[in-house]
């Protein structure tokens, strides 16, 4: 029989999934280090919280791998007690419990204060904005809204964060400012839709209003816009973007096809003409801006017209960043109920033939680069490099720019002017030209 460890107890948060699940396991941290709690992320501990991913088979595929895991550590007498939450768990508990009885409970998206009372703390209403952030101390995710409205037919994320619900602004703001006095410089803004934001408070889509309160937020330099939606794009944030030097030139903005029949099988309200010139319309009104977003191919029905459409249309607008997805047959979406019948090996083949596409684009849109300077945020050393990124780069999926450790010093967190001497397709390497401060 195992024996329980005599030890104080420390509990591990491991995160799975997106940068919405970062920010949930960073409130939750923050929630127990209130409570006085040791409290460790993706090290080792006796007490387990898994806050897992549910949004396509790959993901989920992890989730449950790394749930296994920690249950034969369990058993090994390793660890003491094994707690799942997040998306995973929220859309699949009676399965989960009947399938791996080990784990000591389950618990969704929206039961942290449970999760909290099993961890034996209280939660504490009174922390707005107290987080124990695990990304490089210069950059720190902003989650404005929680949960989507939108009808996409492939998409389970309502099915597990409900229905869009903002925050109000005064919050943001307080959160920020608690998050500039902790040494961060970049507001990364995440939302299962930013451009939804504030019609549930303000009866209006008030993005634009946000960012001219953040920009006020002093020791926050750059703001970066991640997961817009094209259908009732708020052009008034464009306006923002011009006039407002913090706020990064830079817009996530997932797409997913162009086909037009493709398009209304996947409900997203929009069309090819309509999408096109909304991409236009970016590239007129900030005239730099880089544009990252994301496509899937394989979804029901696509046929070798639709997916040459797509690799025509991606070819034409060379977009500065872009990832592709293979479409994973979610149940209780609506996409469910039409035939899974473009085989894995085909939708295998078109997503390595949009991303051949696109990294000749950004190997030919890096060449452009070599003998300019940038502003450059330095992230951190990685082998014989210091990483950074520009205004133009998320961190995680788009390029860096690698300078020589042994020929340069530069400080994580802090800014400045590279000079790019060399380019590859997702990589730029330069030189410092000098430190920065503030200034853009």
């Amino acid at each position: 029989m195992r024996t329980k460890s005599l030890k104080k107890n420390k509990i591990n948060v491991v995160t799975l999934g997106c940068s919405k699940n970062v920010y949930d396991s960073e409130v939750l941290m923050g929630q127990l280090r209130a409570n006085d709690k040791d409290v460790v992320h993706e090290e080792e501990g006796n007490i387990v919280v898994i806050n897992t991913c549910g949004f396509i088979d790959n993901a989920k595929e992890e989730s449950v791998n790394t749930i296994l895991e920690y249950v034969e550590k369990k058993e090994a007498g390793e660890v003491d007690k094994v707690f799942v939450t997040g998306c995973l768990s929220e859309r699949y508990k009676p399965d989960l419990q009947k399938e791996i009885p080990d784990v000591d409970a389950y618990f969704g998206t929206s039961e942290l204060p449970s999760l909290l009372k099993a961890l034996e703390a209280d939660y504490k209403h009174e922390l707005i904005g107290e987080r124990m952030t695990t990304t490089p101390k210069n950059y720190a995710y902003l989650k404005i809204a929680e949960g989507c409205d939108r009808p996409c037919s492939f998409c389970a994320i309502p099915l597990m964060r409900g229905k869009h619900k903002s925050t109000p602004i005064e919050a943001l703001v307080t959160e920020s400012q608690k998050l500039a006095a902790k040494g961060v410089k970049e507001l990364i803004l995440i939302a299962q839709d930013l451009t939804y934001y504030g019609l549930d408070l303000y009866k209006k889509r008030n993005l634009a209003e946000l960012l001219q309160e953040l920009v006020k937020v002093e020791g926050i330099e750059w703001i970066r816009l991640h997961y817009a939606f094209p259908t009732g794009f708020p052009m008034d944030v464009l306006d923002v973007m011009n006039n407002e030097p913090k706020i990064c030139n830079y817009l996530d903005i997932p797409l997913q096809h162009i086909s037009d029949r493709l398009l209304k099988s996947m409900r997203r309200g929009t069309t090819q003409k309509k999408t096109t010139k909304l991409i236009a319309d970016f590239r007129k009104y900030v005239p730099n801006m880089a544009i990252r977003t994301t496509l899937i191919v394989g979804y029901p029905g696509e046929t070798e017209e639709d997916f040459q459409t797509l690799k025509s249309w991606v070819t034409a607008m060379r977009f500065e960043r872009l990832g592709c997805f293979t479409y994973s047959h979610e149940e209780n979406t609506h996409a469910y109920n039409l035939v899974d019948d473009v085989p894995e090996e085909v939708k295998q083949e078109r997503a390595n033939e949009i991303m051949e596409i696109q990294s000749q684009i950004s190997w030919e849109l890096n060449q452009g680069k070599i003998g300019k300077t940038f502003r450059c945020i330095i992230d951190r050393k990685e082998g014989n490099y210091f990483v950074g990124r520009t205004e133009f780069d998320s961190p995680d999926v788009d390029n860096e720019v690698l300078i020589d450790a042994a020929k340069f010093y530069l400080k994580q967190g802090e800014f400045a002017l590279i000079k790019i001497t060399d380019a590859a397709d997702f990589d730029l390497y330069g030189e410092p030209e000098e430190l920065v401060g503030a200034q853009k």
